[in-house]
């Protein structure tokens, strides 16, 4: 699939063709950058960049389109869409759905990183018919990410200044090639948390809290802590210190069955 006029913002004026090379070059390297930071059964590619929609594949079909805005010596923005079946893969995670915005921020943050600058704030998901207009007033690069012979990803990139990037390190390999499934999502952040007890209080209990109180937990001393990712009890330990810092030996990892 490529995109039409009719169905995305139109294409951007025509660029100076040495600045535009230069452009597609830096975009290039802040994409393999980030490779590894974008879930994918299989390898990932880049394809040839392009200047123009009309001359971009797309996945078949689009799940979704997230973009961010990038500043700090490297002004512009940067596109990210991805295919249905990494939306679909993120929302049946065995921990729970991960938005896909969050997932793939630290790709994000990566071609941000690579190009010189950082992401101005948190990426936000639009509407997939809009996607090229955020684009708009800048060189513009399209880069496709293949995995096999489709498309997996498409990302664009539009600066407006641009300052060397410093300390972005040799580009890393894509992840090698794995069955479809929770290997895909290896390289995706997702939150954890250490659960000592819970317990439950009223609003008046909670509002007559003051320093030195005990809030007594449904736990006894001694007890395992449990270890949640995002939300989903995963593992059970026990509280250690490491360097002044609090730590979890783990001593079980808990099952789905046993949950």
């Amino acid at each position: 699939m490529t995109f039409s006029a009719t169905n995305l913002a139109g294409d951007q004026p025509a660029t100076d063709a040495d600045v535009w090379r230069k452009a597609a070059q830096k975009v290039h390297t802040a994409v393999i950058e980030a490779l590894p930071q974008i879930p994918s059964a299989d390898p990932l590619i880049p394809d040839s960049p392009v200047e123009h929609a009309r001359d971009a594949a797309v996945p078949e079909p689009v799940g979704v389109a997230i973009t961010a805005y990038v500043g700090g010596g490297t002004d512009g923005k940067i596109l990210l869409m991805v295919g249905q079946e990494l939306v679909e893969a993120l929302a049946g995670t065995p921990f729970g759905a991960v938005d896909p915005a969050q997932a793939l921020t630290p790709a994000l943050e990566t071609i941000a990183e690579a190009l010189g600058g950082r992401l101005e704030k948190n990426p936000t998901t639009i509407a997939v018919e809009d996607a090229m207009a955020v684009l708009a007033g800048g060189t513009t690069v399209l880069m496709p990410l293949l995995a096999g012979d489709a498309v997996h990803a498409l990302v664009g990139v539009s600066l407006t200044t641009v300052v060397p990037a410093a300390g972005t390190g040799a580009a890393r390999a894509a992840a090698t090639g794995s069955t479809w499934g929770i290997d895909m999502l290896r390289d995706v952040e997702m939150e954890v948390t250490c659960e000592l007890g819970r317990t439950r209080m009223t609003v008046r209990q909670l509002l007559a809290l003051a320093p030195g109180d005990v809030v007594e937990l449904d736990r006894l001393a001694g007890s395992p802590a449990d270890l949640l990712v995002n939300g989903t009890l995963l593992a059970r330990g026990e509280v250690v210190v490491v360097d002044e810092s609090f730590g979890l030996r783990i001593t079980e990892i808990v099952t789905r069955d046993a949950t």
